[in-house]
């Protein structure tokens, strides 16, 4: 029996902090025009309540610090709290993807997690390196291996654009940068068996995919796999879209890039760019587009598909 309760992909968390570690963490908020006005505690019984109030079922949870240590802490926190709440969360285990060897020995490490993890996190650019790389071949082969679920977040951390934080806008175009680099070198092409997840409705690629399948392919724009225009948009159609924090004008963009099935509900939720009011603004924002487009109940319960394991953990209880 398949869950009937929503399923949100994209929740942040952080490790417990000091006040001390809060404030710095602040600072460097402060540094990137993020202008936050206090420190931001991550609390678990916070987030389920909101959870609870949005009728919402499980959420995956990710972190991608750009410490290496600090992300396989992160990681080792992210499992206790779905070992406290197996039916309530999920995690997708973040990647240090500027180390190839490093990727692969959190990823074996993963395998000691119980419940499994869910699925995996990587960052468009992490520590100056982009998804594109050859260095992660190994890793992409490896993912493949395990039909994982990839889940691709944006590097909000990135400096200013124009004097105003990356969350406004830059995230979406540093998404469609990396993803368009991804498919010209053949990425998509080579690794059919994983599930790439773009947050935030795909960033600006859904809107900017029909001038890249008109235009992509011609003679001159470098092209060194040969990618055609047919296989821009069967590749574009292949991958999976979250909703968090762009629905109102970016998810009908990405349906008709991807298809509503694999349109999947994100909230954005535990991180401070995110407030109750902003995330239910988003949600009705999907609700409306579904009214509209008669997909009633689709987009919310569409993770599901994605998620097996996380799916019987809630059979389970």
């Amino acid at each position: 029996m398949s869950p009937t309760g929503w399923l949100d992909i994209h929740g942040h968390f952080n490790v417990p902090q000091t006040p001390e570690e809060a404030h710095r963490t602040l600072e460097a908020f402060h540094k990137v025009q993020f202008l936050a006005k206090e420190p931001w505690m991550w609390d678990a019984s916070s987030i389920l309540e909101y959870l609870d109030q949005a009728g919402v079922q499980m959420q995956m949870l990710s972190s991608i610090p750009h410490d290496h240590n600090k992300l396989r802490l992160s990681n080792d926190y992210g499992i206790s709290i779905v070992q406290r709440y197996p039916n309530r969360f999920g995690l997708l285990l973040a990647l240090p993807t500027d180390n190839t060897q490093a990727c692969l020995d959190e990823i074996n490490r993963s395998a000691d997690f119980v419940p499994e993890v869910d699925g995996f996190a990587v960052s468009t650019v992490y520590r100056g390196v982009r998804l594109s790389d050859p260095l992660l071949e190994p890793v992409w082969r490896e993912l493949n291996k395990r039909q994982a679920v990839v889940f691709v977040h944006p590097d909000a951390t990135a400096s200013p654009s124009l004097g105003r934080p990356s969350p406004v806008i830059e995230v979406a175009f540093d998404t469609a940068r990396t993803v368009v680099d991804m498919l010209y070198k053949g990425v998509f092409r080579r690794y059919l068996d994983i599930k790439f997840v773009l947050a935030h409705c795909g960033g600006a690629l859904p809107a900017l995919s029909g001038r890249l399948e008109l235009l992509g392919a011609e003679s001159w724009v470098p092209n060194p796999e040969n990618i055609t225009s047919h296989e821009i948009q069967l590749q574009l159609s292949r991958l999976y879209v979250d909703t968090a924090a762009a629905a109102k004008t970016g998810l009908e963009p990405a349906i008709k890039m991807v298809g509503q099935e694999k349109c999947v509900y994100g909230a954005d939720c535990g991180v401070p760019c995110s407030t109750i009011i902003t995330m239910e603004k988003n949600r009705m924002a999907v609700l409306e587009i579904e009214r509209r487009l008669g997909l009633e109940g689709k987009v919310g319960i569409n993770g599901w598909a994605l998620f097996p394991s996380a799916s019987k953990r809630v059979d389970d209880v």
